[in-house]
């Protein structure tokens, strides 16, 4: 055997669960590369394989086996090891024994403690056939199975029944079993086309003898073919496929062996809003849908077989049928709900709970119409509208198609506020209320609809965090880390000019009745804060400027997206370091003092030429950098600052701070503690790092 081979490792099984293939498999290749790794095997390149019945990985030029090592270890001193006629003493016994050697096989090595004892052999490395099995089997028993199952009268557990195991060292089988199956080199095609054994001779022969049994093992390959094929249909229809990446990648995970057809079904189906229509395509059947050029949804779909049937028409319309009863059950619901108005539904709310500490959804919008309304006062908006897109924007969380269909929530809102009459920026409200919904989701184009979306977040924010059901680890049921997201985002992205501190308040006054813990509003804000830091760290920012920005406790979204920028800026800047490092030693002068300075006016008269240069330099810039920053013109500010550099490095240079004379070191504790207000009034500069 040569000693670089391809290893291939096939998992095969009954149909996998779509939505948790690519994490599994993904999961068996990183951790087999990472473990082979570890053990000092290197190769050329990997990949992976991944379809219903398949988790698969191969490894290409990967050794044949460990590289061989010298082992030392080294023992006691060698005058402490013998004695005076050169006896071995039970120091060097010992030594020689726990090595599985004599005392006459040990070296001599000098160290900078003197000459000690040493054992040194040569260890022949594994070989990759030998180590292979227990990685495998630990690379299986991590992997993330979102429900394990038990089959047949064994007590194996594995997210489907496994059937089959191929473990092969370039044609060598690696001696391997799981789950009660020996590993082989046989693997199996495509369950109705070539059902029967497949002999891989050697690993690199893998994808081309599965194609041969019409098995696609690549997932892009399929995702991209599955892509083409559907597109081409709808091509010719002279229409355009709406293909929804998380769908083709769920329908990937579904089939082997890709074939797209094309469906129809009635046009008076048409008739219900286009997104209950496909959400009832999408969600249960998997269908892509089709639109015309002006986005509207035509009556046909296309459906992805997992078969080259004979009898193209009867796969066809064995979908056709399958999907004309939920259509029709949409439409049924769509026409029952539209025989009442939205409003009609709002004392309906008063009986569905929001949460049971908090009250019911009737009074989770009675509180959101309360802040909404502050909001809308302070950014100068229609109160009434606001008040009225408030009083019915959870209603259709009661109607028919809504309970049927939970994603169409705020969707179908928007809808029967329209068809009531209800004005353009209320009906929008309906559905922008949830916006965002997901990271880097769209943002309300209305006002209304922006209000309401941060209202609606502050008093879940609010609310939970009062009653003390705070996130922690990957708990978060009511999606607070989201919430916050989505707040900040509504409020910077929109340049709002609104306080986090404020609508935390205004919102905890609202809980009238309900007993919220006394430190809400500084664990929300805590909150808050983490969130800010993922979310600009995710935008390029470093921690340290964002550390600093936050140091100085902004509470304004907007302020403190300006001040990052700024902040960013200047740390970029050569004077920045210097500056950074003045004000950290300034930072731990003043913490270490316990002079108070409170009513001390600094003293000219005791200056020494480098404290009035500081002093007149302050003097100067002060007033044009207050109303700079008054104005939130960070940028300037921070460029007037960064002129401090050279007269700051002399005075700390020169000037002893901690002086003798007691009057002369407050004079100077003073003067520093000018120079700290100056920078401290954008961010706490002292935290910057290179």
């Amino acid at each position: 055997m040569s000693n670089k081979q391809d290893f291939l490792f096939e998992l095969g099984c009954e149909e996998l669960p779509a939505k948790a293939l690519i994490k599994m498999t993904k999961s068996l290749h990183n951790f087999i590369g990472d473990g082979l790794s570890q053990l000092g095997l290197t190769f050329e390149d990997s990949e992976a394989f991944a379809t219903p019945r398949r988790m698969a990985v191969r490894f290409t030029g990967l050794d044949a086996a460990q590289q061989d090592k010298q082992v030392e270890k080294l023992g006691p001193a060698v005058a402490a090891a013998f004695d005076q006629d050169g006896n071995a003493k039970p120091a060097a016994l010992g030594f020689a024994r726990s090595n599985g050697t004599s005392v006459e096989e040990l070296s001599r090595k000098q160290t900078d403690k003197g000459e000690r004892l040493a054992y040194i052999a040569n260890v022949k490395g594994e070989t990759t056939t030998a180590l292979m099995p227990e990685l495998l089997s630990k690379a299986i028993a991590q992997l993330p199975v979102p429900k394990a199952m038990k089959w047949g009268n064994t007590n194996y557990q594995f997210s489907r029944p496994v059937h089959w195991l191929v473990a092969l060292f370039g044609s060598d089988v690696i001696d391997f079993s799981m789950y009660g199956i020996q590993a082989g080199n046989q693997t199996f095609g495509h369950r109705f086309h070539a059902p029967q054994a497949i002999t891989i001779e050697q690993p690199e022969n893998y994808e081309k003898q599965l194609k041969e049994a019409q098995v696609i093992a690549c997932f892009e390959e399929r995702k991209a073919t599955i892509r083409i094929q559907v597109e081409s249909i709808a091509k010719s229809q002279k229409a355009i496929a709406a293909i929804d990446e998380d769908l083709l990648e769920e329908v990937t995970a579904l089939v082997e062996w890709p074939q797209a057809l094309l469906g129809n079904f009635d046009q008076e189906f048409l008739e219900v809003p286009s997104e209950a229509l496909v959400s009832s395509m999408a969600e249960h059947q998997k269908y892509f849908h089709l639109v015309d050029q002006d986005n509207q949804l035509l009556a046909n779909f296309i459906t992805v077989a997992n078969i080259h049937s004979s009898n193209v028409n009867a796969v066809i319309e064995g979908n056709e049928k399958v999907i004309r009863p939920r259509l029709a059950d949409a439409k049924f619901f769509y026409d029952t709900d539209r025989k009442s108005r939205l409003d009609s539904h709002i004392n309906k709310l008063k009986k569905v709970v929001f949460q049971n500490k908090l009250g019911s959804i009737f009074d989770k919008t009675e509180r959101v119409k309360t802040l909404a309304c502050k909001i809308g006062e302070t950014l100068k908006l229609d109160q009434e509208q606001i008040a009225r897109a408030a009083d019915i924007c959870k209603c259709d969380l009661v109607t028919n198609m809504v309970g049927e269909f939970s994603d169409l929530q705020g969707i179908m809102g928007k809808y029967y506020a329209s068809l009531d009459g209800e004005a353009n920026d209320v009906c929008l409200s309906m559905d922008e209320i949830y916006m965002p919904r997901f990271a880097g989701d769209s943002l309300p184009t209305s006002n209304i609809g922006l209000v309401l979306a941060i209202a609606e977040r502050i008093d879940t924010l609010v609310g939970i965090f009062g009653i003390g059901q705070i996130p922690t680890g990957a708990k978060d049921p009511f999606a607070l880390r989201r919430a916050s997201l989505g707040v900040l985002r509504l409020i910077s992205e929109k340049r709002l000019d609104l306080s986090l501190d404020t609508l935390i308040q205004i919102s905890i006054a609202t809980f009238e009745s309900i007993t919220l813990s006394e430190t809400t509003g500084d664990d929300l804000l805590a909150f808050f804060s983490a969130r800010s830091n993922a979310m600009y760290q995710d935008k390029g920012f470093s921690t340290p400027v964002i550390k600093a920005v936050q140091a100085v406790n902004v509470l304004k979204p907007t302020d403190f997206e300006d001040r990052l920028a700024a902040i960013q800026a200047f740390n970029e800047r050569p004077e920045s370091e210097a500056l950074a490092e003045a004000n950290k030693r300034v930072k731990n002068i003043l913490a270490k003092s316990d002079i108070d300075l409170s009513n001390h006016s600094i003293n000219q008269q005791l200056f020494e030429q480098e404290e009035k240069d500081l002093f007149d330099t302050i003097e100067q810039v002060r007033d044009y950098v207050d109303g700079e920053i008054v104005s939130a013109n960070y940028q300037n500010a921070l460029s007037k600052l960064a002129g401090l550099k050279d007269v700051v490095n002399r005075f700390f240079d020169n000037v002893m701070i901690n002086a003798d004379d007691t009057e002369v070191r407050k004079n100077r504790l003073a003067l520093i503690t000018e120079l700290r207000h100056l920078f401290i009034g954008i961010a706490d500069i002292s935290l910057l790092q290179k």
